[in-house]
């Protein structure tokens, strides 16, 4: 399922005292927040603008300067408000890329039609995406390699995996002990 918006990123916590807001940011480029106009802020499922005055980036960390807000305390109430950019000014995506909302809840098989299990995140520690999916077995983790992952189909909410290549790199939950195995 598509969803209209599509989230950005989350207020930490102010920066400074005149009302800058430090942002923990969910984008693979930062720097897509030098030229961001307008957010979106959900309060009780509708989305309200949110005009961005500045932006600027410190390494990996975002600073964000919103209007009506010029001082700590305002910033600080703003602690935990979650950024949304609307779909129609989303960045344009390449043919093999895909949004990680889009895939959420997706239902894995294997190549011979077998369920694995529905897809409830996806975690990026670094170069390589790591998949979770919810199994009868349990947890499963997995790199999101081509040679494992052969079909992403967002719009169908389906995923194929090859089960052979799944059997090298996955790893499951222990339920017995909250452990990996």
């Amino acid at each position: 399922m598509k969803h209209d918006y599509l989230l950005l990123g989350e207020v930490v916590r102010p920066q400074g005292i005149k009302g800058e807001l430090k942002l923990k940011h969910y984008t693979d480029d930062p720097a897509r927040f030098l030229d961001l106009e307008v957010a979106y802020r959900e309060e009780n499922g509708k989305y309200t603008p949110v005009s961005i005055v500045d932006a600027r980036i410190n390494q990996d960390d975002v600073f964000l300067m919103v209007e009506g807000v010029n001082d700590r305390d305002e910033a600080d109430k703003l602690r935990g408000m979650k950024l949304y950019i609307d779909r129609a000014n989303a960045r344009e995506l390449s043919e093999d890329e895909v949004f990680i909302v889009d895939i959420l809840g997706a239902t894995a098989y294997d190549t011979k039609g077998n369920t694995i299990g529905k897809l409830v995140d996806v975690l990026t520690p670094g170069s390589v995406d790591v998949f979770v999916f919810d199994t009868p077995r349990g947890k499963l983790m997995m790199p999101a390699l081509k040679t494992v992952l052969l079909t992403l189909d967002a719009e169908n909410e389906r995923i194929v995996l090859d089960e052979n290549r799944l059997e090298e790199v996955a790893l499951y939950e222990d339920s017995d002990t909250d452990s990996i195995s």
